[in-house]
């Protein structure tokens, strides 16, 4: 009988909750959003149809981004819980914490020396500087869409607090935000995610919750160094999922890929025939 590769959990239940609740969401906001973005041609007239008609699918896409929006106040109520107020500098800035510090800017350096084989491969932590700019790039990019999409949801409501040309100057906003965010997610973070030679077939930290010893030992021998130091490694030893769950979300994860890769496609097919209306 074949040993199971011993596993160590990387992210909670909850942890994944909230990544399978941004990949639904920004799946259908991306969708619906090039639906109307792209309208004057043939591909939008047919993703429009798909969605049930213009005015269906808009209705999905205001609403979803209200859910969005529920849903990163939440996460954000979330993460005050999780700050040890009595120590909230080791809280932080300390190697669980996601916000990026000095060690993150000589990680990338000793990455770019690496890369060019003129130094040494850096020993990543926790988290490693692209998973921290990865997190935080949806605190950047969230505040834009949301403010701006509201502004559009409600113009008349909005124009009596703000002159009526704040209003075109939402719509670029949040077309150009949205843009470079369906850009990024769908190249970078899916190549980093699914495709780069030490994350093939797919990198299923998110979906399992945990990743093998030897992947632990690789990618990440500084955050194993400090489990062992404080004496949390056997408590963070977890089973593997099942064959069955395995099946699973590697049907969703590809399946997210797929039609992620299928709308960014079209999407620079068509690009010249964006629309302003």
């Amino acid at each position: 009988m074949m040993m199971q590769t011993m596993r160590i959990k990387r992210f909670s239940l909850l942890d994944r909750g909230f990544h399978f609740f941004l990949i639904l969401t920004f799946l259908i906001q991306t969708a619906t959003g090039f639906s109307r973005l792209f309208l004057p041609t043939t591909w939008g007239k047919k993703l429009n149809a798909v969605l049930g008609g213009y005015e269906t699918s808009i209705f999905i896409h205001k609403w979803v981004g209200v859910l969005m929006i529920l849903g990163f106040i939440l996460h954000t109520l979330y993460l005050l819980t999780r700050i040890d107020w009595k120590n909230l500098g080791t809280s932080l800035f300390g190697p669980d914490s996601l916000i990026p510090n000095i060690h993150d800017a000589k990680h990338l350096w000793q990455r770019i020396l690496w890369f060019f084989g003129i130094g040494p491969r850096p020993k990543m932590g926790r988290w490693a500087y692209w998973e921290k700019f990865d997190y935080w790039a949806v605190y950047w990019g969230m505040p834009l869409l949301a403010i701006t999409g509201v502004m559009l949801m409600y113009p008349i409501i909005a124009s009596n607090y703000v002159p009526g040309w704040t209003l075109n100057i939402a719509v670029l906003l949040h077309r150009a935000e949205a843009i470079l965010a369906v850009s990024y997610i769908f190249i970078v973070h899916f190549y980093v995610g699914h495709l780069r030679p030490s994350s093939f077939p797919m990198n299923e930290a998110m979906f399992a919750g945990s990743i093998p010893m030897e992947e632990l030992e690789d990618e990440k021998p500084a955050w194993l160094e400090q489990l062992k130091n404080e004496g949390k490694l056997e408590t963070a030893k977890v089973t593997p999922p099942s064959p069955l769950y395995k099946v699973i979300y590697f049907v969703f994860g590809y399946t997210a890929l797929g039609f992620g890769v299928y709308l960014l496609i079209n999407g620079i097919i068509y690009s010249r025939y964006i629309t302003l209306h």
